[in-house]
């Protein structure tokens, strides 16, 4: 196996891996609160859990990737005052307020967040964990730490004691002051104190302090210990989770199981922002993938912007930077559809791109070093073919599926209808043309035009 650097923002350096398990890699993700569609920012942390998956099986690693989907109990900010967001989607789509309703929102806003990443193409993770089927986790979790006396009750819930933890916030970016971002409930003994189990006399689950709800740090701490064990390697997450949220997951986790570290590596992405701010589902700047594909975008063009861009580099998102990427991806799409198989892969151009992925997943250098293979007029077509393939193994660009078909092998149905849409298209009737286009992708095969006429391929 290959050497593989990480950033880890534990330590704020550049470390060699080293897996608790040889061969083995476990690594967390914090999914969606599915109350409402994800921005298109939130899905760059999602596509660097998925790049550091694809690297490390790249690298032959059995990998085993959990990440949760948080359907209950997560407030609108990081801290335990506010409105619950679950609650606030309930109310946006004029739901009554209850467990029933809240967990059928959920399972509508999981399957739209699932069809986003699959068009990402972004792989399922091995475990896709909910936070209401986890219940029992989370409370045995809480039940050590009072045992442990890390924790005490005031009238909303039940609290870490942040006191009890001499190197709370080692993760960094947490605001130590009084004026803790985490904000201020009176009875708390200290504002960085967070909620373990928030008390609801008219939802929520039984439990040894009564009914409720988990906070949701420790909804994350309770399914990834289940899952992955009291300690693993590697957990993700996009870059505004780490000051609170993350660092209250290792607070919670190390004191109940009583290991250290929880987790060896910590990977956080940087924001997605338009002009000088940050995306966010709060402001005007709130662009869905859905948005992205009314917009006649391929969803695939955003994972190639994202990947041109190191994972710890903000991006600056624009329809022009989409739009560039896009013809990028398509001429790469034609190049590769054109380029004849029966090729063996290039070992020295493998080993220039795994060099570069494996020091903490540079795929921007990556996505260089396969645009200079494409020029190499030293390698054969077939060959440049072979390789492209074996680099898409982590870039997940789909170089796969763009094989070309000839008309002749298309059935005559399908024939027919491309007769009529380019007669359609003939008399700039473009209406009629794109429904036609929609009714043959319906049936299994994909239009692309372009300069020099249509490119057909079959889809399934």
């Amino acid at each position: 196996m290959n050497d593989i650097y990480l950033i880890n923002t534990l330590s704020k350096k550049k470390e060699l891996f080293s897996p608790i398990h040889p061969g083995k890699v476990g690594m967390y993700h914090c999914g969606p609160t599915v109350y409402d569609s994800i921005h298109v920012g939130n899905l760059r942390a999602f596509l660097l859990a998925d790049i550091t998956r694809r690297v490390f099986a790249f690298n032959n690693y059995e990998v085993d990737q959990v990440m949760n989907i948080t359907d209950i109990g997560h407030l609108v900010s990081d801290g335990d005052d506010g409105d619950d967001k679950m609650t606030k989607g309930l109310k946006r789509e004029g739901l009554e307020v209850n467990l029933e309703n809240m967990l059928k929102l959920a399972r509508k806003y999981e399957e739209v967040f699932l069809a986003d990443i699959t068009d990402l193409n972004i792989l399922r993770p091995k475990i896709i964990a909910r936070a209401s089927e986890h219940i029992v986790e989370d409370i045995d979790m809480i039940q050590k730490l009072e045992e442990k006396g890390f924790t005490y009750t005031i009238s909303d819930g039940i609290y870490f004691d942040t006191e009890k933890m001499p190197d709370y916030g080692k993760l960094g970016g947490l605001n130590h002051s009084h004026e803790s971002r985490i904000g201020e409930i009176s009875e708390k003994k200290n504002p960085r104190d967070f909620a373990l189990w928030k008390f609801d006399n008219d939802k929520g689950w039984q439990s040894p302090w009564g009914q409720g709800f988990p906070g949701w740090h420790i909804e994350c701490s309770g399914m990834s210990t289940h899952y992955l064990g009291d300690q693993f390697d590697i957990h993700t997450g996009g870059h505004d989770l780490a000051s609170v949220h993350h660092n209250n997951e290792i607070a919670q986790s190390e004191c109940a199981t009583g290991h250290t570290p929880f987790v060896n590596y910590w990977l956080h992405n940087e924001f997605v922002n338009i002009g000088e701010e940050k995306m966010a589902k709060s402001g005007s700047n709130f662009i869905t993938l859905q948005t992205v594909r009314d917009n006649n975008i391929d969803p695939l063009t955003l994972r190639y912007l994202y990947l041109q861009s190191h994972y710890r580099s903000q991006i600056n998102f624009s329809w022009e930077s989409l739009t560039a990427a896009q013809t990028a991806l398509q001429k790469l799409h034609t190049i590769v559809a054109e380029l004849p198989s029966g090729g063996v892969v290039n070992t020295e151009y493998v080993t220039l791109f795994a060099d570069m992925i494996n020091d903490d997943l540079n795929t921007a250098g990556g996505i260089a070093i396969m645009w200079e293979l494409l020029k190499n007029s030293n390698i054969s077509p077939e060959d440049k073919k072979a390789t492209l393939l074996d680099i898409d193994q982590v870039l997940g660009l789909k170089l796969m599926n763009q094989e070309l078909i000839k008309i002749s092998d298309i059935p005559e149905p399908i024939q027919k209808l491309l007769q009529e849409r380019a007669i359609a298209r003939e008399e700039k009737n473009w209406h009629s043309a794109d429904l036609l286009r929609e009714e043959i992708k319906a049936l299994g095969y994909e239009i692309k035009d372009t300069d020099n006429g249509q490119r057909i391929k079959k889809t399934h």
